[in-house]
């Protein structure tokens, strides 16, 4: 086994390897940084440079797995605990506890995903409502038999369908799409039929970044008379959504990425307002229930869109991911894009002159517009960089076999972090290199 390299330390606090002469890459984030009208909002999240007893770790560049805590949110939950929970106890459910899961997912509606009131509702893991979503559509169609996925989609949206289609004694109709891109429309017209009941894709590809045609692929579901289901995980809050205006038939999203909801934070789901009376969801709970405090002999769905509702919602998990959607209002979700396009360019120009000569591959789309908010670059050595990464507080994401995801979250990620976190993925690139070739160790 080769040994691990020593890390240079210069280099990991952002000063360049070449340290002689004028780095034009610095001083560009430097300008960027200066003129970037979102820059403000970096200062509202937890642990950034502005606070320098808190600025650990020096590079964040997992904001599409899991974001910065918000300062506001760390009030907002001490106030609940001491305030809302602390002296109205369980009178808070009639107050409004009852109705978050529908405010919050109005406001994510209007902000982030283009959907009208009505429509978006927070509760449940992803996991639970792909499910429900999902088992509604395929019931919803029961002469047809084929739901439509594709082989490089998270797991847990495969998982999930396979389940379904023992379940249901349904067949899965696979798409193979570029790991290193993504679901195309020509390839879900050259899958979907008439036995088609269901099509489940994902927004923006977890492994690429890929930014799928939205549009497109969900008229061509609706010509063939099939719903289609979009997972959002790694698009809300960093990639405009038009769900209405795409017509839509269903949406599931989770909150901890670019909303900053928190380790665990509850999911969001969508259904058109034109299924509420057509499909039947399978988890049939409480809160799901016309008449809730009734608690009758039996189930009869509530109206509109709680009836996808099933058991009590989490209250405290809802907490933080609303003060990102505030934030996310008063930016507007177009100046993100417009960060978010920015930085990531930036990231390719930078792997294109530093790694690519290592050996390192951009696995990501270069036109931003069929790219989301991430980059992924590929490397044998990128499990091993990775680590060593970690280790010195320098905080991207590994994707088996070889793949590193740089997720930038442009209200809280900075262009020079960008530059500093790609420069330590450069210089402990390099230094294992070296090690293994004998030429430095």
């Amino acid at each position: 086994m080769t040994p691990t390299p020593s890390v240079n330390r210069a280099a990991l606090q952002g000063a360049p390897a070449e340290s002689t002469g004028h780095d034009a890459h610095l001083a560009f984030a430097r300008r960027m940084d200066r003129i970037d009208g979102l820059a403000h909002y970096r200062a509202r999240f937890l642990g950034t440079d502005v606070d320098a007893e808190l600025a650990n770790p020096r590079a964040y560049l997992d904001g599409n797995s899991l974001g910065r805590p918000v300062r506001a949110s760390a009030e907002r939950i001490a106030e609940f605990l001491n305030t809302e929970w602390g002296t109205r106890l369980i009178r808070g459910w009639d107050e409004q506890w009852m109705d978050l899961p529908l405010k919050i997912g109005d406001d994510l509606g209007r902000v982030c995903l283009g959907a009208a009131p009505g429509q978006v509702f927070v509760g449940d893991s992803t996991t639970v409502l792909l499910y429900k979503l999902a088992r509604a559509a395929v019931d919803s169609r029961p002469q047809r038999t084929e739901i439509v996925l594709d082989r490089d989609n998270f797991p847990t949206d495969r998982y999930i369908l396979e389940g379904i289609a023992r379940e249901r004694g349904l067949t899965l109709r696979w798409i193979d799409s570029d790991p290193e891109g993504g679901v195309t429309a020509e390839q879900v017209r050259q899958a979907v039929g008439r036995q088609t009941s269901l099509i489940l894709l994902s927004h923006v590809a977890y492994r690429s970044g890929y930014l799928a045609d939205m549009p497109a692929i969900t008229a061509i579901a609706h010509e063939h008379g099939a719903l289609v289901l979009w997972d959002l995980s790694h698009s809300v809050g960093s990639v405009p959504v038009e769900l209405d205006l795409c017509d839509v038939d269903l949406a599931v999203g989770c909150s901890y990425k670019y909303l900053s909801g928190g380790p665990g934070a509850p999911a969001f789901g969508y259904v058109k307002s034109d299924l509420h009376d057509v499909l039947t969801q399978p988890i049939q709970g409480w809160m799901g229930a016309q008449a809730i405090f009734d608690m009758g002999p039996g189930y009869v769905p509530a109206t509109g869109i709680r009836r996808f509702m099933s058991g009590t919602p989490a209250v405290v998990g809802m907490l933080a991911m609303q003060d990102t959607i505030a934030m996310l209002d008063e930016a507007t979700i177009e100046a993100v894009r417009a960060k978010s396009v920015a930085l990531t360019e930036f990231a390719i120009t930078l792997v294109d002159e530093w790694l690519a000569p290592m050996g390192v591959t951009v696995a990501s789309p270069r036109e931003q517009t069929h790219r989301g908010g991430h980059v992924s670059v590929n490397h044998p050595l990128m499990r091993q960089v990775t680590k060593i990464l970690w280790d010195n507080d320098v905080i991207p994401d590994f994707r088996a076999p070889n793949g590193l995801r740089l997720g930038l979250a442009p209200l809280s990620t900075s262009f020079v972090e960008t530059y500093d976190g790609v420069a330590a993925v450069r210089d402990v690139l390099r230094g294992i290199l070296l090690g293994q070739s004998g030429l430095a160790q």
